[in-house]
């Protein structure tokens, strides 16, 4: 039994998007970890209108389902993954707003980051980080970013160099320390 739950969030919907393969293959990365579940979260599958609560996010009194429902997903969670593509220098529009939606289910947890783009998504994590920052999510200085020239097959078939594994090590096991530190501070 794990005694962790952590959320790998597929930070894209785009037809035909790249990231999928990018989350899954973070999925698969993670099965050999002991102690902690990772769980793949699609935004495909919580679908969510541009921001349409009235009450900022912070007072937690949520009205849509479709809020409720992201909550309640959210809040099963110890840390999270952000798998998101760079576009225009930041992360996607989706994400921001799914990220947005919430404040209270983010508080207090562990979060990385993993981009993919033609400079591996860098700057997509850099806004993120401050995004996280501001929700009292605790992110860790390890990092994946997977770019589109290299990690990329005709930019669509994701065949990652193996320089990223032990990067992902690092990343599990940075992200799975702090996030079993923030669960006594939830306590």
């Amino acid at each position: 039994m794990s005694d962790l739950k952590i959320a790998v969030i597929l930070g894209s919907t785009r037809p035909g998007r790249n990231g999928k393969a990018v989350a899954d293959w973070v999925v698969d990365r993670s099965g050999a970890r002991t102690g902690v579940e990772y769980e793949l979260v699609d935004l495909a599958d919580y679908p969510l209108p541009h921001l349409d609560e009235a009450m900022p996010p912070a007072m937690g009194q949520y009205q849509g389902e479709h809020t409720k429902t992201w909550a309640a997903k959210i809040a099963e969670f110890d840390g999270y993954i952000f798998v998101t593509p760079e576009y225009n220098h930041s992360t996607s529009g989706v994400l921001k707003n799914a990220i947005d939606y919430l404040y209270g289910e983010w508080n207090n947890k562990a979060a990385a980051f993993v981009s993919y783009g033609s400079l591996g998504g860098a700057r997509a994590i850099e806004h993120l980080r401050a995004v996280a920052s501001e929700l009292q999510l605790a992110h860790v200085r390890q990092q994946l970013s997977f770019s589109l020239f290299t990690d990329f097959e005709n930019f669509s078939v994701f065949k990652p160099a193996e320089q990223h594994d032990d990067a992902a090590t690092a990343l599990f096991d940075q992200l799975e320390s702090w996030a079993r530190a923030l669960k006594t501070v939830r306590v």
